[in-house]
């Protein structure tokens, strides 16, 4: 699942990880993204002490066989952590799809915990080139899947991205219990205590998306990459 910030991928984990047969994994090039690019993100020393630093070998680990067998393994991955220097044919082994929310709204969340946002923050070009990748190796269109969507309905979208994945639908992906996940990672402290407190997918804010009209250059620079995401996907 390739996501972007603020785009309620946490809670989607959160709706994979209820299923019984499925084991979770938390963002596990995150570690490699603070290495290369030391950005300032809260708690980034503990992160990296606690992750393997090779990239190499994350993704040799991440197409390998399940942490737990015969279970499904569902990895959450933030778009940006997709760094120039990887290599991309290793995702050409797993079913990829893509989580994408209206940049106004994602950049209204990110700035209330960062003090700056950038394009390059919000991974919209990794989206993008993984979408066309997925289209151009499968012959087959990239399964895009609107966050809005999940709050609005959350069970006929999760009953379509499970026909995708050719796996039954659960009705325990609709809710789970609050509290943190051994799962979770070391970063949980610092980013989800709004995922903790939740016990289902919340229904969207109907209010227009509102934040300092400074960051709207960034918005605009993302929107067509939203847009064409969009169109490769048929939403």
């Amino acid at each position: 699942m390739w996501s972007g910030p603020r785009n309620l991928s946490t809670a989607l984990m959160r709706s994979f990880e209820n299923r019984r047969d499925t084991v979770v994994t938390d963002e596990p090039l995150y570690g490699v993204y603070l290495h290369t690019t030391r950005k300032p993100h809260p708690g980034a020393d503990e992160v990296m002490a606690r992750m393997d630093l090779d990239w190499h070998q994350v993704v040799e680990d991440l197409c390998g066989a399940p942490p737990s067998p015969g279970s499904l393994w569902y990895q959450k991955h933030m778009a940006h952590h997709l760094l120039p220097s990887m290599t991309r044919d290793w995702i050409d082994g797993l079913d990829n799809v893509l989580l994408i929310r209206d940049p106004a709204r994602v950049v209204a969340s990110y700035v209330q915990r960062h003090e700056s946002v950038r394009p390059e923050d919000l991974g919209y070009a990794q989206q993008l080139e993984i979408a066309v990748r997925v289209k151009a190796t499968t012959g087959a269109p990239p399964f895009v899947l609107e966050a809005e969507a999940l709050q609005s309905d959350p069970e006929e979208t999760l009953q379509r991205l499970c026909t995708h994945l050719k796996i039954p639908f659960d009705d325990a992906m609709l809710s789970w219990p609050a509290g943190p996940r051994a799962s979770d990672g070391i970063w949980a402290k610092h980013w989800y205590a709004g995922v903790e407190a939740s016990t289902s997918f919340q229904r969207a804010r109907t209010v227009p998306a509102s934040f300092n009209p400074s960051y709207s250059g960034v918005v605009d620079e993302v929107q067509p990459l939203y847009r064409e995401l969009q169109r490769l996907g048929g939403v």
